[in-house]
């Protein structure tokens, strides 16, 4: 197949990548290799696929209309893997537009491509960002998620509401997967487990908010692109069981559904910080701080329709996941 992957000197979109030329797919990945953080990490990953048969690579902007109509237009994609987004909590306080045109405008470019140029399935990240101010737990992809505390979770699920439009106007199929804290090599350096690895390696103190009392889903990246490529064969259908007197978010009278990947097994934050240490024989200096605006206090990933649709089931634990991070980050910056 002819498959589209956007954002693919990312650390998901990178990682989909391989494992998609590895079974013999073509893959067109565009990034803007924006500079949210280092852009010479992004050109490494994508240094794995040069003379790569079937792999082209086009630094281009998501938001860019005209650029995104040529793609769409002279790409011939059977399917799309949208992973492309400004990622970010609190980066999305302090820089909210940026949000929008990636977020958004982005989004809305992808969807129009996929309606004009029938694409037979897209499927775009989500983010546990989306449950917000829930806190039943585990999350559920068939509760309500109308109450986001960051303009980063209110623009995923924005996508999510696009998307289901499309899906009923257009029945174009459409599957949105909701990441719950995903890590490993080649992993962002916004991120909590690359901060801590590098300034505990460097012996600076790291900054713990809400004063520890977090706990995260944390999911290694192999499950996680696991959970994707799954979900990339099978294409949805409509649910004829679906009742719009009690509609259920997760599933639609229009080929549409939302799945959480998640490792559904928390871990409370100190615990992950203490993985850490022990992978880098390293006790970590720890500044204490309030609860940060936008932050919630637990995720935990309800994955039983995952599971029932792909037999999806993570099996890499926090302690062998870390071990792991951290040889590749010693290794990469010759630590």
């Amino acid at each position: 197949m002819n498959v589209l992957v956007t954002g693919a000197a990312g650390f998901i979109g990178s990682y989909v990548t391989r494992v998609l030329l590895d079974r013999g797919e073509h893959v067109t990945g565009i990034d803007n290799l924006n500079d949210y953080y280092d852009p010479a990490l992004k050109r490494s990953r994508l240094q794995q696929f040069e003379g790569r048969n079937g792999f082209r690579f086009i630094e281009g902007n998501i938001a860019d209309r005209a650029l995104m109509e040529e793609l769409f237009r002279d790409g011939a994609f059977q399917r799309v893997v949208h992973l492309a987004a400004q990622a970010g909590v609190r980066y999305s306080l302090e820089n909210p537009h940026v949000y929008i045109e990636s977020n958004i405008n982005g989004f809305l470019n992808i969807l129009e491509g996929c309606r004009h140029s029938g694409v037979q399935h897209l499927v775009f990240a989500s983010s546990s960002s989306v449950y917000g101010a829930n806190t039943a737990m585990p999350f559920s992809e068939h509760s309500p998620a109308g109450h986001p505390v960051s303009l980063y979770g209110a623009t995923k699920r924005s996508n999510e509401l696009m998307a289901h439009s499309y899906a009923h106007l257009y029945r174009l199929p459409v599957t949105g997967l909701r990441f719950f804290t995903v890590y490993g090599p080649w992993g962002r350096p916004d991120m909590s487990p690359f901060l801590f690895t590098r300034k505990i390696l460097a012996g600076d103190a790291i900054d713990v908010f809400n004063y520890g009392n977090h706990a995260r889903d944390f999911t290694y990246i192999d499950d996680i692109v696991e959970g994707v490529i799954g979900t990339f064969d099978h294409i949805p259908t409509p649910n004829p069981a679906w009742d719009g007197a009690a509609p259920d978010p997760a599933t639609s009278n229009a080929p549409f559904r939302l799945y959480n990947i998640g490792h559904n097994s928390p871990v409370a934050l100190m615990d992950f910080i203490a993985a850490i240490e022990e992978a880098t024989g390293k006790k970590a200096r720890i500044n204490l701080l309030p609860l940060q605006p936008g932050d919630v206090i637990e995720t935990y990933a309800d994955i039983d329709d995952l599971h029932a649709l792909t037999g999806f089931k993570p099996t890499t634990p926090i302690d062998v996941g870390i071990r792991r991070f951290v040889e590749w980050y010693r290794g990469y910056y010759g630590v």
